[in-house]
């Protein structure tokens, strides 16, 4: 699937995690708490997946991968490589989303954007609490499991699962109202990095397509 349904969300509602030290030990949710807290910007890796059906074994898409880099709140680059280039950038005001096999960009407000949307819990404010229920979800594949509830119905997903490992969190899994999973994994977290002023300002590319929602 060329836009996945983690895409759709983000853009229609709207990763990206560093690493952390000294709280082994911590439950998800300290943990969680104390990188949302203690991460101002990273950037990284990301390898993404789509499962239909999930719960019955389902069938998985073909992986998708890119790179990441944020500033919080609401600056961030999420960009998908392989198999298709697609990007999505904002820059604290506005959101682009860049198809370059259309040459195409759609701009959306950010406004709300992040709300109770994936993003908000990984670009966002510090304001979890706000917007989704936070829970224990136990251990498994060596994580503990950070879960996300969103507190307004307006949002195309069911919950999210957060994997933390060391403080770090390493996986997500986003379940949405169709019964979908969006599977992520993270590596090669840098937190914190100097980034430079103007790193999220966006570039039009020569001759696209405008879109103005």
């Amino acid at each position: 699937m060329k836009q996945c349904k983690f895409m759709a969300a983000l853009a229609a509602g709207g990763l990206l995690l560093a690493s952390l030290s000294g709280v082994a030990g911590a439950t998800a949710l300290e943990q969680f708490k104390t990188f949302v807290a203690g991460t101002k910007s990273a950037k990284g890796e990301f390898t993404q997946k789509l499962v239909k059906n999930a719960e019955s074994g389902g069938k998985v898409s073909q992986p998708s991968t890119g790179t990441f880099v944020f500033a919080r709140p609401g600056k961030f680059i999420w960009s998908y490589q392989k198999p298709y280039e697609q990007l999505l950038q904002a820059d604290g005001e506005q959101l682009y989303i860049y198809d370059k096999d259309l040459n195409q960009v759609t701009v959306k407000k950010l406004g709300d954007a992040l709300g109770s949307s994936p993003a908000a819990i990984l670009f966002g404010s510090n304001e979890l609490d706000k917007n989704f229920t936070l829970s224990e979800a136990g251990t498994r594949d060596g994580l503990e499991w950070l879960k996300a509830i969103p507190k307004t119905k307006d949002t195309s997903f069911e919950q999210i699962l957060i994997g933390l490992r060391g403080g770090t969190p390493e996986a997500m899994e986003l379940k949405d109202n169709f019964g979908q999973t969006s599977v992520l994994s993270f590596r090669k977290f840098e937190k914190n990095p100097a980034l430079n002023a103007g790193a999220f300002k966006f570039v039009m590319p020569k001759g696209a397509d405008v879109l103005n929602n």
